[in-house]
C-alpha cells in the first residue's frame, strides 16, 4: 500500500508539472504573438488579404472609411473594417494598445494635444474631407436672432472648446483675448461677450442631443451627421483652417508599412478625390494639402 500511494503521488506530481509546463507554454507563445511588431500585420501578404480595423465615432467617417477608402485599397491586398466608439478617448487608446490598426475620427489638433497628454506614438497619414463644426438651434433662426442671455453649449475637451470659441468668434459672438492654446482653452479665453451668452461646456458626444436643452449648441459634424442634424440647417459652420480637418491615423512604426504607404498616397491622389465627388461626402470641407 505504501509503495503505491508514493506511485501515484508521484504520478500526480508529475502530471501537475506537465499541465504547468503546458500552461507556460501558451502563455508564451500569446506573449510572444502580443509583443510582435504591429508593422509586421500590416503588410501585404502576395494572394493573401491582410485585414485591417479602422477605429471611429458616430457619424459619417466610418461610412467614408466603408464606401469609399476600403474599396480603392482592396488591390493593394488590404480589407478594411469599421470599429465603432462612442467617445473620442478610447479610440486613440485602442490604436496605441494594438486592438485596432488605424482609426478616422479626430482632426490634427486633437490628435497633437491627446497624444502628447497621454505620451502616445500616433501618426497622421493624411487628412480626408470634414464635415466642420455647425452651429445648430432649435429656437433661432438666424445668428442674428440669438438673444442677450442665450445658454450656448460647447464642446468640453481642449482642442474642441477652443475650436468652438473660434467659430463663436468668427460669427461675432465673442470676442478672444487672443489666439487660443487648445492645451488650455477655457472660456476665460473670451475678452468681450456682449450677449452676454452662457456658456455650456459638455462632452463632445453629447452637443447633438443638447440641442433639444439649450438656445444654441455648436456641434463637431461627425456628432451632427450622426444625429441626423443637418449642414444646410445649422445658423453657421465654421471656416476650416488645417487644425480642424480630419487625419487617418496609425502608430508612428506603422507609417512606412505597406499599409500606411498605401494611405498615405491614397489620400492625396486623384482617384480619392473622384471617388468623393460622386459620393455624398461631396460637400464636406477639401484637405488643405489638395
Amino acid at each position: 500500500m505504501i509503495i503505491t500511494t508514493n506511485i501515484t503521488k508521484s504520478g500526480v506530481l508529475k502530471r501537475a508539472i506537465a499541465a504547468l509546463a503546458a500552461v507556460f507554454t501558451l502563455v508564451s507563445v500569446a506573449a510572444c504573438g502580443t509583443g510582435s511588431s504591429s508593422s509586421e500585420s500590416l503588410n501585404a501578404t502576395d494572394g493573401k488579404t491582410t485585414t485591417i480595423t479602422v477605429g471611429v465615432c458616430p457619424g459619417p467617417y466610418g461610412d467614408m472609411v466603408e464606401k469609399v477608402i476600403a474599396p480603392l485599397l482592396k488591390d493593394d491586398g488590404f480589407e478594411l473594417k469599421t470599429k465603432l466608439f462612442n467617445d473620442y478617448v478610447q479610440p486613440d487608446k485602442a490604436l496605441a494598445s494594438g486592438s485596432i490598426q488605424a482609426n478616422l475620427m479626430q482632426h490634427i489638433n486633437y490628435l497633437n494635444k491627446f497624444k502628447k497628454d497621454n505620451n502616445l506614438d500616433l501618426t497622421s497619414l493624411g487628412q480626408v474631407p470634414t464635415l466642420g463644426l455647425g452651429i445648430y438651434s432649435k429656437k433661432y433662426k438666424s445668428i442674428d436672432d440669438i438673444e442677450d442671455g442665450s445658454t450656448v453649449s460647447i464642446a468640453a475637451d481642449g482642442s474642441n472648446l477652443a475650436r468652438s470659441l473660434g467659430v463663436l468668434e468668427q460669427q461675432g459672438l465673442v470676442t478672444l483675448k487672443g489666439d487660443v492654446d487648445s492645451t488650455k482653452a477655457s472660456v476665460n479665453d473670451i475678452k468681450d461677450n456682449p450677449k452676454n451668452l452662457k456658456i455650456k461646456t459638455l462632452d463632445a458626444a453629447q452637443l447633438a442631443r443638447s440641442v433639444d436643452t439649450v438656445d444654441v449648441a455648436l456641434v463637431p459634424g461627425n456628432f451632427a451627421w450622426a444625429a441626423g442634424l443637418k449642414p444646410a440647417e445649422a445658423l453657421a459652420t465654421e471656416k476650416q483652417d488645417e487644425g480642424v480637418i480630419n487625419v487617418f491615423v496609425v502608430n508612428t512604426k506603422d507609417v512606412d508599412s505597406d499599409f500606411g504607404k498605401a494611405v498615405k498616397k491614397l489620400l492625396g491622389s486623384q482617384e480619392f478625390k473622384d471617388a468623393i465627388a460622386k459620393s455624398e461626402f461631396k460637400d464636406f470641407g477639401k484637405p488643405t494639402t489638395w
